[in-house]
């Protein structure tokens, strides 16, 4: 039996971001109706980078809204895409006359959503275009017509150098191909220890054995293909990392971005160690890592688990990752 922290489970959504922008009042203001996150003070002059999705995974995405990253985020129900014209609302009022850039995880109706809003925004003469988010390497297949890999902790270092580049003065097709090369050069993989509750449930999604994992787990309360057995961390996070290096032919000599991310029940103190274990295996492989990210960027409500993300990272990248953020999450 679970307890949590809710009054009415369908007012956990709007009463959190209430909290949120008061809590943040110089970085975001929240728009009621329709929600969406915006900067206290927007940008002048510059494309403007947002992106949502459904609720249950903060930080992300109101938690990086701020100078050096997002301009706005649109937020849905716990698990559930935006609407359209939610995201129609978010890029007029971020829209600063150079267009907007939409990050978008890979799952069918943020997808769809972002979409439609594309198309209401071109019909006001807004433009809009795309980076798709599809790290996931659990959810890869040769079916060209399947829907692909999901998007995870990826998007974080898509938003944090697309919107670096922005601020730098970047054009809209700069940071679409800016985005699409940050993608292709990811990808994650996560392993959940137990899953989470919604809102109001005392029961998580899915029941583990004690002696399981559920290896190659998503953001949604979805059951991964397989499970495993649980075992020290160093065999888990061994696991996780080969299959990462073999998918991006990482070889010697080479550079990366690491992300290790709580899911949203597991400590710092797990965390930092999975960190130690994947550098000393890429060290050993001749990769060097060249920044990292540590902490719970992109939960699925208080799953206990992780996830590794592994991103090539040039000379342009190094630089965009290192410029100036500040966000309610993201900051240096």
């Amino acid at each position: 039996m679970r307890r949590q922290f809710v009054n009415d489970p369908g007012d956990v959504v709007p009463e959190a971001l209430e909290g949120f922008a008061a809590a943040w009042p110089r970085h975001v203001r929240w728009n009621r109706e329709p929600s969406y996150v915006v900067r206290a003070e927007p940008a002048p002059d510059k494309v403007a980078v947002l992106s949502g999705g459904g609720s249950g995974h903060e930080p992300l995405h109101v938690g990086f809204v701020g100078r050096g990253m997002l301009d706005a985020a649109v937020p849905g129900a716990v698990f559930a895409s935006p609407t359209a014209m939610q995201i129609r609302a978010a890029s007029l009022a971020a829209d600063t006359g150079r267009g907007v850039l939409h990050v978008v995880k890979n799952y069918t109706g943020d997808v769809l959503n972002f979409r439609i809003a594309g198309e209401l925004l071109a019909d006001e003469g807004v433009h809009s275009d795309i980076a798709l988010v599809d790290d996931d390497l659990a959810t890869e297949t040769d079916d060209a017509d399947g829907p692909g890999r999901r998007g995870t902790a990826a998007v974080v270092a898509v938003e944090k150098v697309c919107g670096a580049a922005a601020e730098r003065g970047a054009d809209l097709s700069e940071l679409v191909k800016l985005g699409r090369r940050v993608v292709a050069g990811s990808r994650t993989l996560s392993v959940a220890l137990a899953a989470g509750a919604h809102p109001g449930q005392s029961r998580p999604s899915f029941d583990l054995p004690e002696d399981q994992v559920e290896f190659g787990v998503g953001i949604h309360g979805e059951r991964a293909r397989e499970r495993r057995a649980f075992g020290p961390r160093r065999e888990l996070v061994a696991d996780m990392a080969a299959p990462l290096l073999r998918d991006l032919d990482l070889g010697r000599g080479e550079r990366v971005a690491v992300i290790v991310n709580g899911l949203g029940a597991t400590h710092d103190l797990e965390l930092y160690g999975v960190f130690g274990e994947v550098k000393a295996l890429l060290e050993g492989a001749g990769i060097e890592v060249a920044r990292s990210l540590v902490g719970s960027y992109v939960t699925s409500l208080d799953m206990a688990g992780c996830s590794v993300t592994l991103v090539r990272a040039d000379d342009e990248f190094l630089d965009l990752w290192d410029a100036p953020v500040s966000t309610p999450a993201l900051t240096w």
